[in-house]
C-alpha cells in the first residue's frame, strides 16, 4: 500500500491543477489532478504535501489543511492513501515549467469538465462542504468508479 498526498492551491475561486502529460507510464496520465505524490521515508503528511508542492509548483505552502484521508482501490493499481489538503496562504510564484505536466489556474465551476477521475468530483463536493475532516474510499475497475462510501 503507498501513501501519498494531494493538495488543492486555491486563489480567487480557482485551484491550481496539474495536467499530467509528461511521464507515459503515469496512472494518471492525461487526467488534471491536484499537486502531491508519494511520501518520502519519514516524512510526516505535512512535510509531503509542502515539499511535493515546492518541487512541483516553485510555491511555498504557509499554511495547509489537511481536510481528508481517500482509500483508493483498484482491480489495476496498488490500493493506496491519499492524504488530501487545501492550501489558501501561499507565497512565491508557479514555475514556467513543471517535469509531472502542465500547470493552470482552472475555476472550480469549470474542474469538474475536464478529464479528472470520476471519484475526484465526489471529493470535490466534500471540499465545499464545511466539513472538516473525512473519510472517501474509491473503488474502481479499470478506469470505471464501482462504488465508494463517505465517512464524516
Amino acid at each position: 500500500m503507498k501513501n501519498t498526498t494531494l493538495c488543492y492551491i486555491e486563489r480567487d475561486g480557482a485551484y491550481l491543477m496539474l495536467h499530467r502529460v509528461k511521464k507515459e507510464n503515469d496512472e494518471n496520465r492525461d487526467k488534471w489532478i491536484g499537486i502531491g505524490g508519494k511520501f518520502e521515508d519519514k516524512e510526516t503528511p505535512y512535510e509531503c504535501a509542502a515539499r511535493e508542492i515546492y518541487e512541483e509548483t516553485g510555491l511555498i505552502a504557509n499554511t495547509l489543511l489537511y481536510r481528508g484521508i481517500v482509500t483508493f482501490v483498484s482491480d489495476v493499481y496498488e490500493t493506496q492513501y491519499m492524504h488530501l489538503f487545501t492550501c489558501h496562504d501561499f507565497s512565491g510564484t508557479v514555475r514556467e515549467v513543471c517535469d509531472e505536466g502542465e500547470l493552470l489556474w482552472v475555476s472550480k465551476d469549470e474542474i469538474k469538465k475536464l478529464p479528472i477521475w470520476e471519484g475526484d468530483k465526489i471529493f470535490f463536493n466534500l471540499l465545499n462542504t464545511e466539513e472538516r475532516f473525512f473519510s472517501l474510499k474509491l473503488v474502481y475497475r479499470g478506469d470505471e468508479l464501482v462504488s465508494h462510501k463517505i465517512e464524516i
